[in-house]
């Protein structure tokens, strides 16, 4: 068993990198660089988002250690910094799809 300050500790840092995933547009900035490693203005224009938006959200990311980065000339290109995050994602839209079902469901049962 971890010491409670380790424990307190490293639940922090969870915490800090859960806090990465708290707004909608970051995590579609996951998911549109999960299909490849695009520019701000790509994301920009896929997203249909301000670039400068883009870029506060991509300085969240990258701080956090999610995206990494990579410069060719004038242009920096954004990819995931993990293949494994994409599919933690999923797994809470999974947990996600399963709450809302169960909730639907509740309501479905009140009405009869």
């Amino acid at each position: 068993m971890l010491p409670q300050a380790l424990t307190q500790e490293i639940s922090q840092l969870e915490a800090n990198l859960c806090s990465a995933f708290s707004d909608a547009t970051r995590l579609m900035i996951l998911y549109a660089l999960n299909d490849q490693p695009r520019n701000v203005t790509e994301l920009a224009n896929g997203l249909g988002v301000t670039q400068p938006t883009i870029s506060r959200h991509l300085k969240v990311l990258r701080d956090h250690g999610l995206v990494q980065t990579t410069r060719q000339g004038v242009t920096i290109t954004y990819s995931l910094g993990d293949d494994r995050l994409i599919q933690a994602l999923d797994i809470l839209r999974a947990v996600l799809h399963d709450i809302l079902t169960s909730k639907a469901n509740l309501v479905i049962d009140a009405q009869l």
